[in-house]
């Protein structure tokens, strides 16, 4: 079973050396989380926790930032259909104003573990330090380029979120969300100067350029 499981993340995902140094004899339910909309001026921050089956792994992941919509759309189906297991969590702009967006993202990424259907025996987190988890769990710089599960995480939280923006630039079509999806592009920007905050904008964050 062992060398079935390396054969097949090296096979179809080479290009990611953190799961090639597991004993998997001994370790099979990793966990990677990964969250997207941290740096967002508008909307929720998103985490998605995603324990992959090593016998039966996605290929073509990587970090969601390389993907087309479209890419990350299929990938995104192929993973929660094979993933022995996977969760979503977010937190909305206000409760980022109220307990700041480092704790809100570190919040969003345990309630996505608790979220799982089955428990991890690792966890593997894209950058974040992770606390009060009853779970072992790896810090890891550039992780969803390192780590396979944190790739699948990464996709998985990219394309919930961007649906829920998607979603919010038709309730707000002033702001082009589905664009920009609440990032500070200079013409999010602009639409601010023009029209305001709306409800879904971060108070706590800097919205325009000026000081």
């Amino acid at each position: 079973m062992v060398e079935r499981v390396q054969r097949a993340l090296f096979d179809k995902n080479w290009r990611f050396p953190v799961e090639k140094e597991f004993d998997w004899s001994r370790t099979r339910l990793i966990a990677g989380v990964d969250e997207v909309g941290r740096g967002a001026l508008a909307g929720p921050v998103t985490a998605a926790a995603v324990i992959l089956d090593p016998e039966n792994c996605v290929e073509g992941i990587t970090d969601s930032k390389q993907l087309s919509a479209r890419q990350r759309e299929r990938l995104a189906a192929e993973i929660e259909q094979r993933a022995l297991g996977w969760s979503i969590a977010s937190l909305s702009n206000e409760e980022i104003d109220r307990i700041h967006i480092v704790e809100a993202t570190r919040r969003c990424m345990i309630r996505a573990v608790q979220s799982l259907p089955l428990q991890a025996e690792l966890i593997l987190v894209d950058a974040l330090v992770l606390t009060g988890l009853d779970i072992p769990s790896r810090s890891l710089i550039k992780g969803d380029a390192l780590s396979v599960n944190i790739g699948a995480a990464s996709i998985i939280a990219k394309v919930h979120r961007d649906r829920w923006m998607n979603a919010a630039a038709r309730e707000f079509p002033q702001y082009g969300f589905d664009r920009h999806k609440g990032y500070g592009t200079a013409r999010h920007r602009d639409s601010i100067r023009r029209f305001g905050e709306c409800p879904l904008h971060r108070k706590s964050f800097r919205l325009l350029d000026e000081a």
